[in-house]
């Protein structure tokens, strides 16, 4: 591909592909959502885990194939627009674009939290300025951060698996798996799970920027799904074991009460250090994420043109990268979004429902289409079995955007 001042450029392999999805996955997803999740689920945690795994992977399996044909800046925004239509491309796209800016805020906020809670909203909006600035130096230099940040977060996750399992405290009784809440408290713990496993989305958005992408996308997100699906379950089973589904659920740190109930009461500070890097990883990837949704959109005039340009030097799109950055942190420094991980995982179902449907048009054959009806149906239930301000909220959300969409449309046709 020729570079141009609107295109972006191809940087990325294999290697890098699955560290960004791991950076989104891998992070502060684990630290905060296994204690609603335990809350919801109650004994069913691990079951809400699995119900999340097979969903995710349906999603990843579909998005894969989808990459592969359209590997263009926007992820299913583009599949849903070359698929379905241009209305249900653009829905994903809001559906992305808003709940993950939501979740963006709700990261950085984590960050803040964990380095200074007392000035939490200053840190973060100091957090998302410092990781604009390196984005907009280009996706390569997002890559090795993020690759040092994914080391740091495998290794205190790890020291939290082997204290815990290693402890007097761990008890193999407390992962007795059950349905003390009830199918609707799995499910609901499901959604919420799947707020951490929602991350290998950033791979197939950054599909101009990945070289050989019919090759390299569908390797890199199962391999990302799959790293992090053996580390949740890890970190769940040693939590689990300490804390048992009760404790976890009232647990304000879980993974920093878990070490201190072991015995290991030092490796607290080490703990929140991992947390709050894991959220600067996040944070990192998905403002990587929706900056490319939103060039995406732009191109098709869904958002103001000006957002599609592409940095002639840094090959990024920087103005839709600042104008993320700049809603984040003015979000980041006056809202308090601690309940943003049902919206987010709310509009990221509603992504990946597109996804899947996408996914179904490309084959008639019944085994080819297996993954996409289960991914499609495990989105919709999981949607509206998270809690109900977040359905209602995510709902109401979706109706503008369809709302924006229709009056656009009939402007234009006047």
């Amino acid at each position: 591909m020729t570079q141009s001042g609107s295109e972006l450029q191809r940087t990325l392999g294999v290697g890098d592909a699955v560290v960004i999805g791991l950076g989104s996955m891998v992070g502060a997803g684990i630290f905060a959502a296994l204690g609603p999740a335990a809350r919801a689920a109650g004994s069913g945690l691990l079951l809400g885990l699995a119900v999340a795994a097979v969903v995710a992977y349906c999603n990843a399996m579909s998005s894969a194939r989808l990459a592969a044909l359209y590997p263009a800046s926007g992820g299913t925004y583009v599949y849903g627009r070359e698929r379905l239509g241009a209305f249900w491309g653009y829905l994903a796209g809001w559906s992305f674009v808003v709940g993950k800016t939501a979740s963006c805020a709700a990261m950085a906020l984590t960050v803040g939290a964990y380095v200074w809670p007392g000035q939490a909203h200053a840190v973060a909006v100091t957090a998302v300025v410092a990781l604009t600035a390196v984005n907009y130096g280009g996706v390569q230099k997002s890559a090795w951060l993020t690759r040092a940040i994914v080391a740091v977060v495998l290794a205190v996750l790890a020291s939290v698996v082997v204290v815990c399992l290693g402890s007097d405290a761990s008890d193999a009784g407390r992962l007795d798996i059950g349905v003390s809440a009830g199918a609707g408290g799995v499910l609901q713990a499901a959604g919420l799970l799947f707020f951490a496993f929602a991350g290998y989305a950033r791979i197939a958005t950054l599909g101009e920027e990945v070289r050989d992408p019919a090759r390299t996308i569908p390797r890199a997100i199962p391999l990302a799904l799959g790293v992090a699906l053996v580390v949740y379950a890890a970190v769940s089973v040693a939590v689990l074991s300490v804390l048992g589904s009760g404790g976890l659920g009232h647990a304000a740190a879980p993974l920093a009460d878990a070490v201190r109930a072991a015995g290991v009461p030092g490796l607290v500070p080490v703990v929140r250090v991992g947390a709050a890097v894991a959220a600067l990883g996040s944070l990192l990837a998905l403002i990587l994420g929706v900056s490319r949704t939103t060039l995406a959109m732009a191109r098709d005039g869904h958002l103001p043109g000006g957002l599609a340009a592409v940095h002639p030097r840094f090959h990024v799109p920087h103005r839709a990268e600042l104008a993320v950055g700049v809603v984040v942190a003015a979000l980041a420094a006056t809202v308090d979004v601690r309940g943003a991980i049902g919206f987010s995982s709310f509009g990221v179902l509603a992504y990946y429902a597109v996804a899947n449907a996408s996914a179904w048009t490309l084959s008639s054959a019944p085994a080819a289409r297996v993954g996409p009806v289960v991914g499609l149906v495990g989105c919709v239930t999981l949607a509206f079995a998270l809690p109900g301000a977040s359905v209602v909220v995510g709902t109401a959300v979706l109706a503008v955007g369809a709302a924006a969409y229709g009056v656009r449309r009939w402007v234009a046709a006047r």
